[in-house]
């Protein structure tokens, strides 16, 4: 019987082949739309809508895929506007030139804003943005020789490109080309490893660090990026009317634009045109809407955060997952053979925590820890709540800085570098409550190979063959680790959407991706069932077995037990004992504190204490 055509993946595999030649096409449409009949009128609102989207495009990225609002587009478009207004009435008239003039002034600018965000966050970050807006017109007026101070500037000249003027016709051309370019490249960079990164950075950067992503280095990246689009839309704008003003850039267009963006759906690429068409089309066309604005998109935007928390295209979306969640599946397993797949070889290096102390005021945490993990070798650290063991495995993540002594891994010194820094040497780990990205799980797991991901944005964003390298090795490696812990089935599901269980293997998997050379477990057995817990071991021993270098940290003994080369034992900080597992369990101190039965001293043949 043939396949249903019908089928969502099958749609989604023939959207794919197309999605070029039909952004190609629906692009040419709407550059020629003035030759197939579009009014004048119409035409300056679909220019209007293109330069609106591009705006709201920039805030999408930094607020709906990393999650860090800026009310700061404004200024970004004010930089490209003015940007025309200089180098077209003082130097070039040529609205190319402008436009690479205005998407680097919008890097820039973007890149500086951004510096204060990597210590602030949230509501703070939105709120100190709002400065750059409120500087504008004192910017504006500080340069007036150039920008016609508060009173605005006219006299632009009518835009060129290569010595020809272009009329309005040919103007609208240009526009919805460079947006279409822009957005077609806005898709490429969100949906590749880079958008997966900012994914996990959304979710958690405590996740993100461990994972190898710089966590600065990451949102400065996007702080610039989203500057871009909306400088080349105010180089546009300036050669619209021939006239730009300050007042065109204030707090009303960031209302705008967070309007426009909630809208649409923040969380999406093509959500921006969405939110601007509707806002361009509807109230922004009536005049005495702007007596009400603040009132107006106050009410707005409450009842659309509540209303359409994912925006029109989230509405378009959740249709498309019950037409899938109606579609027949087959049952996701975690159990697997160990015939089925075996695990890649682990190149694992060997740990030395050598003399580790560390206080928290003036309590001891940990006091001249030491001890080694070697490859191919499993060691687990036990001990009561409070003995310090999470602690340690921060010091050695990079969360905690020691106090003294030294954390190795192989012949490099870890225990001074960042977080993400020591995940990219090759230290890879678990937690105790697993985190999980909004992403599906093949792409939850291949987030941890960021650090090996030789790919640069630009790379990316052009889909260029080393890009194209990089993604077919990550997808062999990622399906290789995927078949071994029995996940090849869920691949393709949300990875929200798993239970605790396979949510643990999902974080092993993850782990196991970004190939360490050591990897930390923390808690990995937590609320797991007998059959979970014995699949989990079968892939721990496999690591071993292939060379990798674990440190198991386990509350479970009789599984410490059955697992551990090695047992290291802490109390109160300091290390009690460091013997085979065996051994471990008849110690007094073991069975007394951890445990937690009577240590029997030793008597003589009489029955008196020795």
């Amino acid at each position: 019987m043939a396949a249903s055509t019908g089928s969502p993946v099958a749609a989604h595999g023939l959207l794919r082949w197309f999605r070029v030649p039909l952004w190609v096409i629906l692009t040419a449409t709407l550059a020629l739309t003035p030759k197939l009949g579009l009014s004048p009128s119409a035409s300056r609102q679909l220019l209007l809508i293109a330069l609106l989207s591009l705006v709201v495009s920039g805030l999408n990225l930094s607020f709906g895929f990393t999650g860090e609002l800026s009310f700061a587009q404004p200024a970004m478009y004010a930089i490209g506007a003015y940007s025309t207004v200089i180098v077209s009435m003082h130097f070039v008239n040529d609205v190319l030139v402008c436009m690479v003039v205005a998407i680097a002034a919008g890097l820039l600018l973007g890149l500086l804003s951004g510096i204060p965000g990597l210590r602030l966050g949230g509501w703070v970050l939105a709120i100190s943005s709002l400065y750059l807006v409120l500087l504008v017109p004192d910017v504006v007026s500080a340069t007036k020789e150039y920008t016609g101070g508060f009173q605005g500037i006219g006299g632009i000249p009518l835009p060129r490109m290569f010595g020809h003027e272009l009329g309005t016709d040919a103007f609208l051309a240009v526009v919805i080309v460079a947006t279409a370019a822009w957005f077609a490249l806005f898709r490429n960079l969100v949906v590749s490893s880079f958008g997966d990164s900012l994914a996990v950075l959304r979710e958690s950067p405590i996740l993100a660090s461990s994972l190898g992503i710089s966590v600065y280095a990451t949102k400065l990246k996007v702080y610039a990026i989203s500057g871009a689009p909306a400088a080349m839309a105010g180089a546009f704008f300036g050669y619209l009317d021939g006239f730009v003003a300050p007042e065109t850039f204030g707090i009303s267009l960031a209302i705008v634009v967070l309007a426009a963006s909630i809208l649409g759906g923040s969380r999406s690429v093509y959500g921006a045109f969405a939110g601007a068409a509707l806002l361009q089309l509807g109230p922004m066309q009536s005049t005495a809407f702007g007596d009400y604005a603040f009132i107006a998109y106050g009410v707005f935007l409450i009842l659309a955060g509540v209303l359409l928390r994912r925006g029109l295209v989230g509405v378009w979306d959740g249709l498309l997952e019950k037409r899938r969640a109606r579609s027949p599946k087959a049952p996701v397993h975690i159990a697997l053979t160990a015939a089925d797949a075996e695990l890649p070889p682990v190149n694992g290096q060997r740990l030395s925590v050598a003399g580790v102390s560390k206080k928290f005021g003036g309590v001891a945490a940990l006091t001249d820890v030491t001890f080694d993990v070697n490859p191919g070798e499993i060691v687990a650290l036990i001990g009561p709540n409070g003995s310090g063991k999470t602690t340690l495995l921060n010091i050695i993540s990079g969360y905690y800085k020691l106090d003294e002594g030294a954390v190795h891994l192989g012949d490099t010194a870890i225990s001074r570098l960042s977080t993400h820094r020591v995940a990219r040497a090759g230290i890879a780990r678990t937690f105790q409550t697993p985190s999980v990205p909004a992403l599906s799980v093949r792409a939850a797991v291949g987030s941890s190979r960021s650090r090996l991901n030789r790919a640069s944005l630009i790379e990316t964003m052009l889909r260029l063959p080393r890009y194209r390298r990089a993604v077919a090795s990550d997808r062999n490696s990622v399906d290789a680790v995927l078949a071994a812990v029995g996940l090849s089935a869920a691949a393709d599901t949300p990875a929200q959407s798993l239970p605790l269980g396979t949510r643990r293997m999902l974080e092993l998997a993850r782990s196991l991706a970004g190939q360490p050379g050591v990897l930390l477990l923390d808690e990995v057995a937590s609320g797991l069932d007998d059959e979970e817990i014995e699949e989990l071991s079968r892939i721990v021993r496999a690591v071993r077995s292939q060379g990798g270098a674990v440190l198991l940290v386990e509350h479970n003994f009789p599984l410490v037990r059955s697992l551990a080369d090695r047992v290291v034992v802490l109390s109160r900080g300091e290390v009690v004992v460091v013997a085979a597992p065996d051994e471990v369990a008849q110690h007094p101190e073991v069975l007394e504190h951890y445990l937690g039965q009577p240590s029997v001293a030793p008597t003589s043949e009489a029955g008196t204490p020795s």
